[in-house]
């Protein structure tokens, strides 16, 4: 993410390709051990590009995705100091979307269309009573 000049420059010259780009001035590449510096630099970038996602493709935008993603990466940080296991991504992911729900910030896709189904329904009931209706109201 952001070593495309530096990139091309080491393809034309027959060099070295680099191994970070703009993420190397991050304080979390600063943080992490010289072995550790391209791991973290991966996680970085991959947390940037489901933010990224997520910016663009929700409705009510929220920050809570992307805090929880940070401390996704300094648990990672410490994981790889220690050697220790993180959360999963789906894990924390699910654990954020929880949160939304119980803020009312967040709607599954499936119950809007659960709903707009039994609107569907009584709507449909509502007609065919009117049509009842008015069969009896002809007969009589």
């Amino acid at each position: 993410m952001g070593a495309e000049k530096a990139l091309f420059r080491a393809l034309k010259k027959k060099g070295s390709t680099p191994k970070y780009g703009l993420l190397y001035n991050s304080s979390f590449i600063a943080r992490a051990g010289l072995k550790d510096k391209g791991k973290i630099s991966r996680f970085l970038a991959n947390k940037c590009a489901i933010a990224a996602r997520l910016d663009q493709h929700l409705i009510n935008p929220t920050n809570k995705f992307g805090e929880a993603m940070r401390k996704q990466v300094e648990d990672r940080l410490q994981a790889l100091a220690n050697g220790t296991q993180t959360q999963k991504n789906q894990d924390v992911l699910n654990e954020v979307l929880n949160e939304l729900r119980e803020e009312n910030l967040y709607v599954d896709s499936e119950i809007k269309k659960k709903k707009k189904k039994k609107d569907k329904k009584t709507a449909k009931d509502k007609k065919d009573k009117k049509k009842k209706s008015k069969k009896m109201d002809e007969e009589e």
